[in-house]
Parts: C-alpha cells; structure tokens; sequence
C-alpha cells in the first residue's frame, strides 16, 4: 500500500487543529501552543507546515523562513517534527520524502532543523532523528544542557550543602510569586552589568506569556524579610521543569539564595517531576563551554543533556 503524505502551510484556520495535535504529542510541550509561537509573530515570517496521511493528521513543524531557507522556528529553543503516538519510524521516512520534495519545490536551497530534546519526549520520539540521517542531514551545532534526573538524582556537592545551610540561618524562604517586575529589574542589571546582555523575553512579553500559561510559567523567590534575593523563573514543562532564568542580588550571592531556592525546587516544587533542566551554558553555536556555569549547575547533581541542531541541504 503507496503511503502519500500532504503538506500545507499553516494558517490561522487551522490554530484548534494544531493545538488539539500539540496537546497529545508525544514530544509536544506548552512553548509550541500557537499562543506561545505567535507572541513575536512580528519578528518571523511563519512557515510552520502540517503533515497528512489519508486525512489523518500525523505531524506538524513550527518553522519560519530567512529568505531561501526553511528553519525550525527561530523563535524556540527546539521544535523539531511533533509527532503523536502513531509515528513511526518507516511513517517518517516518508513524511521526509514528502518534506524534501515540498523544499525542492517551493525553492529552499536548505533546512535548519531543531530536535526536540529526549528529556521532554513522553514516549521516545526520534524518528525524526533516523529520518534526518537518512536524507543527509548534518549535525552543524550541540549545545551542552545541564539536567538533573530526578528519579536518581546524585547529590550536591559540599559547597552547595553549606550554602543551603548558610541561607537557612540567614532567615532566607523561598515562595512562588507573580512579581514578575521586581525579578526583572534584577535580571536586567545582573545581564547588562556582567554580560553586556538583555533577557530575551521583555517584562511585558514574560507577563503576556505568564498570563497565558500561568501554570506552566512559574516564577520562584528566595527572599528575606520580603526582599528579594534570588529568583528563578520555571518552564513547567509536563515531566521537564525547565529553569528558563536564574538571577540573584548581590547579598543574595553572599548568602547563597540561589542554593537555597534550587534546593526548595528540586525537593518540594518539583520533586515529582522526571527531570529539571537548568539549560545550556554554552556559547558559539555551541563551540564554547562556560565551564564555570556548567561546573556550578553540576554541584547541583545535573549532567549533560544535548541540545543539537542539523542542516538538509536539498
């Protein structure tokens, strides 16, 4: 039996159909909602593309395009092909047989392509990765994550112990809040000052997002006597929970607040979860590793998950 796959582009008629898909993808999560894809929707033309079999929905690819190239949508951190729990290695091969000939046609010279990473797969989900090889795909950047695993979690080091410890003596709490200004006003001086560098989301585009997915962004607070010393801000990600900012004050840093909250998080907050992925800490496409961030996300118990992107030229 000819398997035939049809492509089309998508459009706004068709936001309830992605969604529904989104939300029983086995390798979906909250950030490929249209809600969340769309609130930059200015700086991207979107290409995202949606792929059937026999009228029955099998995939969709949130994607954008930079003149002659087709990417995974450069306003997400991985998106590859999202699939449900019918995919299957042989259906995706001709789903790429199918995207290959769309390129040619519609006059790509090539493909970026971002995998969603496995820690967020609800089933294993790396057909597309096969697929990839298969059609000549290259793997052209890997960016180094820092995840801890949950369900067998190693433990802290000495220095993050006794900083726990310090910030418990201090008086220091941790507690969820919706103060969004009071962090981003620490985050914004912390980058600028160390790093020449803003947070990618504005503070109104954080509360725009946290407004629409309150329980999946999450900000968490280590303070004193209502002070704000450390925060953290969480993607709550189904079985990921993904540190998506991490900030601190000054006498937060001396009093070790960001231990004491990391520590809030992984044992009560989050303590459910499969995995909780600080992100990446490199830098150059991947090229560089900041091996003193890296180094202090370890003392936490995590070890290094990939973050990888690929190129198909067609």
């Amino acid at each position: 039996m000819n398997t035939t796959v049809d492509i089309c582009r998508y459009s706004s008629e068709n936001k309830n159909a992605w969604d529904s898909f989104v939300k029983n993808s086995k390798n979906a999560t909250f950030l490929h909602y249209r809600d969340f894809m769309e609130y930059h929707a200015d700086r991207f033309v979107d290409h995202s593309l949606l792929f059937s079999v026999n009228g029955e929905l099998v995939g969709v690819l949130p994607a954008c395009i930079d003149n002659d190239i087709l990417k995974s949508h450069a306003g997400l951190t991985y998106g590859g092909i999202l699939t449900n729990q019918k995919m299957t290695a042989e259906r995706m091969l001709f789903v790429f047989e199918s995207l290959v000939q769309y390129l040619r046609k519609n006059h790509f010279r090539s493909f970026l392509y971002k995998p969603v990473p496995h820690i967020y797969h609800a089933q294993p989900a790396e057909e597309d990765l096969y697929a990839m090889f298969r059609f000549g795909g290259v793997l052209t950047r890997v960016d180094a994550s820092s995840t801890v695993n949950m369900h067998d979690r190693l433990p802290f080091s000495k220095g993050k112990k006794s900083g726990v410890k310090k910030a418990s003596s201090a008086r220091v709490v941790s507690e969820e809040s919706r103060d969004f200004k009071t962090t981003w006003s620490i985050l914004e001086e912390n980058l600028a000052s160390r790093h020449e560098a803003r947070p990618t989301h504005s503070l109104a585009e954080m509360e725009y997002l946290a407004g629409k997915f309150p329980e999946n962004i999450r900000l968490f607070n280590a303070t004193r006597e209502g002070e704000v010393l450390g925060a953290m801000v969480v993607f709550d990600c189904g079985q990921v929970a993904h540190a998506q900012y991490i900030t601190s004050s000054t006498e937060g840093r001396d009093l070790g607040a960001l231990d004491y909250l990391t520590n809030s998080l992984l044992n009560e907050y989050f303590a459910r979860h499969r995995w909780f992925d600080f992100g990446i800490s490199t830098t150059d496409q991947g090229r560089n590793l900041n091996a003193g961030l890296a180094r202090q996300k370890e003392m936490f118990g995590a070890r290094t998950t990939l973050y990888q992107h690929y190129e198909l030229k067609v």
